[in-house]
């Protein structure tokens, strides 16, 4: 017994015994997942619940005959807010936001008006949206039909809050679209955090008292390392930097590149926010969430970008002057919506974040690898 005891403690020290790298990389993901990953989630569920507030006070006005000109503007500001912190955290759309189908459930476009103006014309379906509100929409109605771009489009008119014409059906359209939504934002939240408040989680749990979410929790997952996808924290760090790859793809070859080439009218209606005309703070946004991921979202947090500063200062000073001339070059960019297609400002700003995709993926990646 004594030796099987002795040969148990040398096997769990083995176990805890880290390389420098390791323990470099590990100082990285506790600070990444509070800060970063469920702050950003905690802050767009808690604006999410506002919103809801604001479209719920509208349509009540909308069936009592009231002026709602000023809700309508205060709806708009607070899904502007929610829209934030959701393109903050486009650098992590890994683990429940892909798993469970969540970001394309909130952010598909562009929208079926077609299958939309059927069913405000349906009173049967009408009457399960006004009935189940969130859930309907959440379950029933397919990914063209709902999330942010669906809010936004009875919330906006190019770039200005809605004329305050809304029907009865589009306003309880409206309530339950954004009912669906919350839910969403929590349950992102509830898989990175375990636990959410009180409040976020009566909105998803249902009336047999069964919660909408999937008892998950994937910052416990990446700081333990619990998880098959993620066995030691390199895996967690490149995890982190391909996400951040991903988002720099997507901003330079499809969000401004498909606008900008518009060789066709598919591509050309390629608009990511074209009722509310804030194409570009997404696009900003989205770097920013890949700064958050690899400069840290607090000052002061350890990063990957200690990491990469630490085995050659070069390249990190590369990626770090290119997430910032990224965010500034998307900046400078006027009239998206309307000016995207051969605007020389927008082939400037898929230039650099082309850059710093490449700097992601082919130095930094393979730096962390070695």
């Amino acid at each position: 017994m004594a030796v099987v005891a002795i040969a148990f403690i040398g096997c769990k020290n083995a176990e805890v015994e880290m390389s420098d790298k390791e323990k470099a990389l590990q100082k990285v993901v506790k600070p990444y997942v509070e800060n970063t990953v469920i702050a950003t989630y905690s802050a767009m569920a808690t604006e999410g619940l506002t919103l809801l507030e604001k479209v719920e006070a509208i349509q009540e006005a909308v069936n009592e005959g009231n002026d709602y000109a000023t809700l309508m503007k205060e709806a708009g500001e607070s899904w502007r807010e929610m829209r934030h912190h959701w393109e903050q955290s486009e650098a992590f759309l890994f683990g429940p936001a892909d798993k469970h189908y969540i970001d394309p459930h909130i952010d598909s476009w562009p929208l079926d008006y077609n299958a939309m103006n059927a069913i405000l014309a349906s009173d049967e379906v009408m009457a399960q949206i006004e009935e189940e509100g969130g859930a309907y929409v959440g379950e029933k109605l397919g990914y063209a039909l709902k999330g942010f771009h669906a809010a936004e489009y009875f919330l906006f008119k190019e770039g200005q809050p809605h004329a305050t014409d809304l029907t009865q059906a589009q306003a309880a359209y409206l309530v339950g679209i954004v009912e669906d939504l919350v839910q969403q934002a929590i349950i992102l939240e509830d898989c990175w955090a375990g636990k959410v408040s009180a409040v976020k989680e009566a909105l998803i749990t249902d009336e047999e008292g069964e919660s909408m979410s999937w008892n998950e929790n994937y910052g416990e997952y990446f700081m333990e390392l619990i998880h098959p996808d993620w066995k030691n924290y390199q895996a967690v760090a490149e995890q982190i930097v391909s996400g951040c790859v991903d988002i720099a793809g997507e901003v330079a070859d499809l969000k401004m590149g498909n606008p900008y080439r518009s060789s066709n009218k598919e591509e050309q209606e390629y608009i990511e926010s074209p009722y509310s005309y804030t194409s570009t703070v997404d696009f900003a946004d989205n770097i920013i969430s890949i700064r958050n991921s690899y400069c840290g979202a607090k000052k002061g947090d350890a990063c990957i970008a200690d990491y990469v500063k630490s085995k050659d200062k070069e390249l990190n000073d590369k990626v770090v002057a290119a997430i910032e001339e990224s965010i500034a070059l998307i900046q400078k960019i006027e009239n998206f919506e309307t000016t995207a297609q051969n605007n020389p400002a927008v082939k400037a700003a898929i230039d650099k974040v082309s850059e710093l995709e490449d700097l992601l993926d082919n130095e930094v990646m393979p730096l962390l690898s070695k």
